[in-house]
Parts: C-alpha cells; sequence; structure tokens
C-alpha cells in the first residue's frame, strides 16, 4: 500500500478540482461581456488570439498554429471557427501552396470586436474587486505548472 494519507485523497485537497472549479467560475464572470459581444468562451479564446497576431503575426497564422496555441486539436477548431466565420469575425482560406493548411484572418468586422472588449473587461476587474497583483502572480505560477506538466508529455 502506497503512503497516501486520508487527507490526498480528499476532493478539497485535489489540483485539479480546485483549478476546474476556478476555471468554471471565471467563465461564469466573463458570461455577461461574452454575451453582450456575442461570443462563446472558446471563441473569445480564439479571437484573443487572432487580434494578438493582427499586432505580430506568425510565420503562418493557420488553424494548426491556432491550435497549438490554444492547446486544442483541430476538431474542436472547426467548428468554433465555422461559427466565427459565419458571424463574419474570421475569414478562412485554404493555402494554395498546400490544400491541408488553412489561414486564418480577421474580418474588418471581428477587428472591429476588439475595441469593445476593452472596456468590458476593465469593467469586469472593476467589479469584480480582485487584487490585480495576486491575480498576476497566480497566472505567472499557473504558466510554471502548465509548462511543467507540458514537458512531461
Amino acid at each position: 500500500m502506497n503512503d497516501l494519507s486520508a487527507d490526498s485523497l480528499k476532493l478539497d485537497s485535489q489540483l485539479c478540482f480546485k483549478l476546474y472549479a476556478a476555471s468554471r467560475a471565471v467563465i461564469r464572470g466573463y458570461k455577461p461581456m461574452l454575451d453582450q459581444l456575442g461570443l462563446t468562451y472558446p471563441q473569445y479564446l480564439a479571437m484573443l488570439v487572432l487580434w494578438e497576431w493582427q499586432d505580430t503575426a506568425p510565420p503562418q497564422p493557420t488553424v494548426k498554429a491556432l491550435g497549438e496555441r490554444l492547446l486544442l486539436d483541430s476538431g474542436t477548431l472547426t467548428p468554433l471557427l465555422k461559427r466565427l466565420e459565419q458571424l463574419d469575425l474570421v475569414q478562412r482560406q485554404r493555402s494554395a501552396r498546400d490544400e491541408r493548411e488553412v489561414h486564418l484572418s480577421l474580418s474588418a468586422k471581428g477587428r472591429a470586436l476588439r475595441e469593445q472588449v476593452a472596456p468590458l473587461k476593465a469593467r469586469l476587474l472593476c467589479d469584480s474587486g480582485v487584487d490585480l497583483d495576486r491575480l498576476g502572480a497566480l497566472r505567472d505560477g499557473l504558466d510554471h505548472l502548465l509548462g511543467q506538466i507540458k514537458a512531461l508529455t
């Protein structure tokens, strides 16, 4: 028998549960803002990356590159991007060089949506009353944890 204490098997001792519960709570907190934007949380994350790419595009702004950035597979991204395209926020175009490669770009409407996000996000943070320094430290700690976990896989 291993030497796990009984407390280590309690739900509240599980880091994975705390991360899961916190993630759900944060997404729930974003919902009013996302409803105003007409986006789901995964669509919002994709738009964040595309807005980043608007400033500093990778050599190949493709579905594959977006999947790598968001840690999502193409089976998850394809319907998400199809919906963003239907909303006229994103344009997808097959590469002339390699038809398996799909390039992504923002439409004018997708670029304009970025301007609506900053004030909504600022209000969300102000209304939440969270300590921004603590959030930054938590984000840095999670970045470190994610890097360590990715190194194992």
